[in-house]
């Protein structure tokens, strides 16, 4: 496998792989990564969908891009992604996708014209004091300790990070800013999650350094994820003949090692309540989704709190019985050990009549019911005791929505800290509780607040356990190569297979572990696209330098004589342009 960029490998198409024909492969999990790596089988590497089985422990696929009508609670969003253009491995599957609502057209064919015509931009990131403009007016306000702190952070090895905290690196100067909290809430991070991942991320997305404000870096699905791409992916893939095994839960593999290579034997699972065994053929695959950020989520509803379930977590359960037979297969124990720093809760609010709506609209300056973008992310509540954000995206955001009703994603950091006007901690509030506390930091009167949420709303709480479990300081070797040196079969999946450049908590990084675990196992004749590389661009570099600095142009050092020197200097190479070009001098 090679890692390409341009458009000579990006329109090429592969023959099919040697022994494509009499390859069956068996993928482990129906989530994305999963659904991902069956298109890749089909369309790259030529095996016959009939010969390609997803197995599924729940009903439908998808994992955590779901969007759930449930009976008697409302409408369940667990969480929402955030896009962009350069996720490369996601737009290479999807433009082969047919959209579901226009004819002729891809997935990502439809997504583009979507955001040409209506793109994405926040009118207000931030409040304070129930529903105030927090007034950062789109600064950083980053003093030069917290700059220099960035800096050393992005400049740092790989090496210098791992193991520590990202308030192990960073000052309070950094952590009391607005950059931090458009940061932390954006991406869900906590202080004391891995200084590594933070930058990789500062590294993957210094392009959109300057988005982070008003989250024009941001573009959006026209639905949820489930409607707006597994339902795509499961037409696709049904068509080409894949099997979907649902109610199969795989519970171990087996593999056989010898003459440095490992190989995998036998996949055990528990097919409908039954045993059953797969025993792999001289040319048969097994990839498997390893850990889960949804293992264990636990719903309430509107009159019931959503419960912290830290019993055994089946996808957790399953690598570490995999880690045990092989050093390379990682150490799952550093991700899912410790579920009080990487548990959060999400809501979905869902009104019911046009009452709240109007708060909705006087905060983000649109119309909610226009059909068109309506916060463009987040809204987060920075004061809130539970560092409280909410979203609404473009409406209806289910198909099957009333016109009048809005679905509304919420969520909270510290869910173990009470409330401003209900005074309990969010992981022991039910969903009109939530409500009640949302309504209070959106500005809502006082005297409205408790009618509206009994009668105005419908909500759904959710508890994740091991929501953030990927953000955890972590060491080389914690996550396995998606395909571990001397893997001949088999290869893992997910967000905590190990690929490289790319950044976790993306539905990119799932589509490429996907797709590079496809092109290696069958020596596709085609190369992965590179992860987007902005960070060795030295425009990228200074427009992201500037928009820390808030616009602020450098100081030049010395005497002015010597100032004027180099300025001189600069102004007539092309260096200087640059450097004038992005408002650095």
């Amino acid at each position: 496998m090679q890692h390409t960029a341009g458009n000579y490998e990006a329109f090429a198409r592969p023959r099919p792989a040697e022994h494509a024909e009499s390859t069956h492969a068996w993928i482990v999990g129906g989530g994305l990564a999963g659904l991902a790596a069956a298109v890749f089988l089909v369309r790259d590497a030529g095996v016959p969908g009939k010969n390609v089985t997803i197995l599924e422990k729940s009903a439908i696929a998808g994992g955590a891009l779901d969007g759930l009508d449930v009976p008697e609670k409302g409408f369940v969003i667990r969480g929402g992604r955030e896009l962009e253009n350069h996720m490369e491995c996601l737009w290479d599957m999807m433009r082969s996708v047919p959209s579901l609502e226009i004819e002729g057209a891809s997935v990502l064919d439809e997504f583009y014209w979507l955001n040409k015509d209506d793109p994405n931009y926040s009118l207000r990131r931030a409040t304070v004091k129930q529903g105030q403009d927090a007034g950062h007016g789109g600064r950083f306000d980053l003093p030069k300790k917290a700059q220099k702190d960035l800096l050393h952070v992005f400049l740092a090895t790989r090496e210098e990070m791992e193991g520590k905290r990202i308030d192990d690196v960073m000052g309070r100067e950094f952590l009391d800013s607005p950059f931090w909290m458009y940061w932390r809430t954006m991406f869900a991070f906590e202080e004391w999650h891995s200084a590594l991942e933070f930058k990789l991320y500062l590294h993957r997305f210094i392009h959109h350094i300057g988005g982070l404000p008003d989250f024009s870096a941001l573009k959006f699905t026209k639905y949820n994820q489930y409607e707006s791409f597994v339902l795509p992916l499961m037409k696709y893939l049904g068509e080409q003949g894949v099997v979907f095994q649902s109610s199969t839960e795989v519970t171990d593999v087996d593999f056989a090692h010898r003459d440095g290579t490992i190989r995998a034997t036998t996949v055990h699972t528990v097919h409908e309540g039954s045993d059953e065994d797969i025993e792999l053929g001289e040319h048969d695959l097994v990839l498997m989704t390893i850990g889960s950020l949804v293992d264990n989520s636990d719903e309430g509803d509107h009159q019931t709190a959503a419960q912290l379930n830290t019993g055994p977590a089946p996808a957790w359960d399953l690598w570490k019985r995999i880690a045990k037979k092989d050093p390379s297969f990682g150490r799952p124990e550093v991700f899912c050990s410790s579920i009080e720093e990487t548990k959060w809760e999400s809501a979905t609010v869902t009104t019911l009549d046009a009452r709240i709506p109007a708060y909705i609209e006087k905060i983000c300056g649109r119309d909610p019911f226009s059909g068109r973008v309506v916060t463009g992310g987040i809204v987060t509540a920075e004061d809130s005791p539970w560092l409280m954000s909410w979203t609404v995206n473009r409406q209806p955001h289910f198909k099957k929505q009333p016109k009048d009703q809005i679905v509304v994603w919420v969520y909270g950091l510290f869910v173990d800290t009470p409330g401003d006007y209900v005074k309990k901690s969010m992981s022991e509030c039910t969903g009109e509780e939530i409500t009640r506390e949302w309504l209070y930091q959106m500005g809502v009167p006082t005297s409205e607040i408790d009618e509206l949420a009994a009668t105005g709303a419908k909500c759904v709480p959710v508890m994740m356990p091991y929501v953030t479990s990927f953000f955890m300081p972590r060491h080389a070797g914690d996550r396995p190569q998606v395909v571990p040196a001397g893997a001949k079969n088999f290869a893992f999946l997910g967000q905590f297979a190990e690929t490289g450049r790319d950044t976790i908590f993306t539905t990119e990084y799932s589509v490429r572990t996907g797709m590079e675990a496809v092109y290696q196992l069958m020596d596709v004749e085609r190369g992965v696209p590179e992860t987007w590389g902005s960070t060795y661009d030295v425009r990228d570099l200074l427009d992201a330098t500037t928009r820390m600095r808030d616009g602020k142009k450098m100081d030049v050092p010395g005497p002015a004589a010597l100032r004027k020197r180099i300025l001189d200097r600069l102004d007539k190479g092309e260096v200087g342009e640059l450097l004038e070009e992005y408002g650095l001098i």
